[in-house]
């Protein structure tokens, strides 16, 4: 059973393996949800554990899913039996035209997982969650991990 995670949370991850665990946590939060379709902007530099976190994910959404970097594929998609997941790598993508080209706008169900989202502002929906994974300056391994959720149509005060 994933431990019950509320948002905003920030976590330490000493491992993959604890950033594995905390993108499962996350994906049994987005399953309790029961959105037809989340966005998720996974910021963090090269290296810093994006596709780490995004196996976590897959193992609850698309279990059996073989997870891989988008970084030369643009995109990779999982359906494992479960919610489908689309895997973005958007540093690539010059413009909305160029995203176009990906199939970006036509998903209607699952969950996206956007690296690199931060260059496609005006095609950000307005709820999404922002993980930001960043290296800490206490080992090779550990990352500082932050999970928010944004709802630009209905700002919290």
């Amino acid at each position: 059973m994933q431990p019950l995670l509320t948002l905003p949370h920030t976590a330490l991850s000493r491992s993959e393996e604890e950033t594995e665990a905390l993108g499962a946590a996350f994906a049994a939060l987005l399953a309790g949800r029961g959105e037809p379709l989340s966005f998720v902007a996974l910021e963090g530099d090269l290296g810093a554990g994006k596709t780490a976190f995004v196996r976590g994910v897959a193992s609850v959404l698309s279990p059996g899913s073989r997870v891989q970097s988008p970084t030369f594929a643009l995109l990779r998609e999982y359906r494992g039996g479960g919610t489908p997941l689309y895997h973005f790598d958007l540093y690539r993508i010059a413009d909305e035209d160029d995203l176009a080209t990906t199939g970006y706008f036509d998903i209607e169900e699952g969950v996206i997982l956007a690296e690199w989202s931060g260059r496609i502002p005006g095609a950000l929906p307005p709820h999404r969650y922002t993980v930001r994974l960043e290296r800490t300056e206490n080992g090779e391994n550990e990352r500082s991990i932050t999970i928010k959720e944004t709802d630009d149509d209905h700002p919290r005060t």
